[in-house]
């Protein structure tokens, strides 16, 4: 079982960014993953950025087998996964990150599919 999850700092750093920039709008994305670390984000294709949920087709996302989570932004101060994350979470599998408002590195929590938290370890 994964008790913690690990991604590269600049990654980190640039998940937080987006995140203030989509404010008040939630955003999404898809994390590649490279020798155990998350490196890089992939913004949900042709999707709908919206203040409580996002939407997108998952038939634009590209085939590619470093894809191991997912990141979203709550745009309010609950960094735990609502029904509708949990859902998604099921379909997508791997880890999942959720951006928190006010969106400082405090705010950032990751979880399992099962919606069960895990450690974030912010690597150089």
């Amino acid at each position: 079982m994964i008790d913690k999850v690990r991604v590269r700092k600049e990654l980190m750093e640039y998940l937080l960014e987006l995140a203030k920039s989509f404010y008040p709008n939630e955003f999404a994305g898809f994390l590649r993953e490279r020798d155990g670390v998350f490196e890089e984000v992939l913004i949900a294709p042709a999707g709908h950025f919206g203040r409580t949920s996002v939407f997108f087709n998952t038939w634009m996302l590209p085939l590619e087998h470093d894809i191991k989570g997912t990141v979203h932004s709550h745009p309010n101060h609950v960094c735990q996964p609502s029904q509708q994350d949990l859902w998604f979470f099921s379909k997508f599998g791997g880890i999942h990150i959720i951006l928190c408002y006010p969106f400082t590195p405090a705010d950032v929590r990751a979880f399992l599919s099962s919606g069960e938290p895990v450690e974030i370890e912010v690597v150089p």
